[in-house]
């Protein structure tokens, strides 16, 4: 007699694909993500960064922290180099801005009173409009946009 074993769940890397770096985890379907990355890689010139579609989750970097699908599709993340935190959202951006040779000089202005708390109101109105912001050319993220209302539908048709 035999004992069913669940599916393997897909597994992270166990080899860390950029030591030393923080790891952007980003949507690799939405076109504005898509755009955001392009210009973080031409502002990272000490190449502090490596960039990861987070929807590939065979290749999501070994770390301390769970990462989780829906919420990396939620924001974007920077899975720090000691691979202990990873934070999110516009916390990932003012991650980021210290190790970018020109952010760096206005990474302490996004800590001023009221600023955080503003720029994380506006990086998730930008991040659940991201699909309306920037057109989709070919069709992928039109269909992740209706999968993800009839998940929101399902969803809130469950708390009722």
């Amino acid at each position: 007699m035999s004992i069913a074993e669940a599916p393997a769940a897909p597994k992270t890397l166990e080899v860390d694909p950029a030591p030393g770096k923080g790891i952007v985890l980003y949507d690799g379907m939405c076109a504005l993500c898509q755009r955001g990355v392009r210009m973080l890689k031409g502002l990272d010139w000490l190449n502090r960064l490596h960039f990861q579609d987070c929807r590939d989750k065979a290749q999501w970097p070994p770390s301390a922290v769970p990462l989780e699908m829906k919420r990396l599709l939620e924001e974007m993340h920077v899975v720090t180099p000691d691979r202990q935190r990873a934070p999110a959202g516009y916390r990932a951006f003012q991650w980021m801005a210290w190790r970018l040779p020109l952010t760096l000089p206005f990474a302490p202005l996004m800590y001023v009173p009221g600023v955080t708390w503003l720029g994380n109101k506006i990086y998730l109105w930008v991040a659940r409009n991201r699909y309306d912001l920037v057109p989709c050319h070919d069709g992928a993220c039109q269909l992740d946009l209706k999968k993800m209302a009839a998940q929101k539908g399902a969803e809130s048709g469950d708390r009722k």
